[in-house]
């Protein structure tokens, strides 16, 4: 697989076997992919004076509808890291959709890949992952992301989360009877296992995507062993 040496330097190789995975047909969404860092747009605009700086990957945690990816992407860019998507990529080498998995195969099938997954995108350089809703519920992942990385919180409050998820059929927790009721028991259920994140930033309804950026920065900022002053 080449890349522009533009778009590609300083971005590490997939594992031949992640490749190998993944059907024939899709090779050039594969290679598109991969030539992007993971999720890192060719056009980013990296932030000089933090360039470089950061020595620990930055996982977003949060409930669904938080912004983990939207902002996570755009943390990438700010400091020129790669972003990775742990159920991008879940759904980039099984062709399907995170709800289909969880239709097919189940979710206990489902969270084993996924640690597996988040363990792989935490080894080398240091980035800014997104993961699942649910993926911060497990202590293994937690442990993990403690001694590799540094959580950080996207904390939205129930209402905003609704506003977000509410017209998407793309969230297999929600495809209840009474979604609205759902959201809240699966908020209240998280919410004090999400407040052992080592970071939280709120997300205001009132925020730009550049916003809540700014403020993971300031939070990133007080932690010297994760982003280099």
């Amino acid at each position: 697989m080449a890349c522009p040496p533009s778009v590609s330097a300083g971005f590490p190789e997939p594992s031949a076997d992640f490749i190998h995975g993944i059907p024939g047909e899709f090779t050039p969404l594969r290679d598109k992919f991969f030539c992007l860092g993971g999720g890192l747009p060719a056009t980013a605009r990296v932030e000089g004076r933090l360039a470089g700086r950061l020595k620990k990957t930055v996982v977003m945690v949060g409930m669904m509808g938080s912004g983990k990816t939207a902002v996570g992407t755009a943390l990438a860019g700010r400091l020129g890291v790669p972003f990775r998507d742990s159920d991008a990529e879940i759904e980039l080498a099984a062709q399907m959709t995170i709800a289909e998995i969880f239709e097919r195969d189940g979710e206990t099938f489902f969270r084993a890949r996924e640690s597996e997954v988040i363990s792989r995108l935490m080894d080398g350089r240091p980035a800014v992952l997104s993961t699942g809703g649910g993926a911060f519920l497990a202590e293994r992942n937690r442990q993990m992301i403690r001694e590799r990385g540094v959580s950080v919180l996207l904390d939205a409050d129930l209402e905003l989360l609704w506003n977000r998820v509410r017209h998407k059929d793309s969230r297999p927790l929600l495809r209840t009877s009474d979604p609205r009721a759902t959201l809240e028991r699966i908020y209240a259920a998280r919410a004090p296992i999400y407040a052992k994140a080592e970071l939280a930033v709120k997300v205001r309804p009132d925020y730009a995507v550049a916003d809540t950026v700014g403020k993971v920065i300031e939070a990133l900022r007080t932690r010297p062993d994760v982003l280099e002053a």
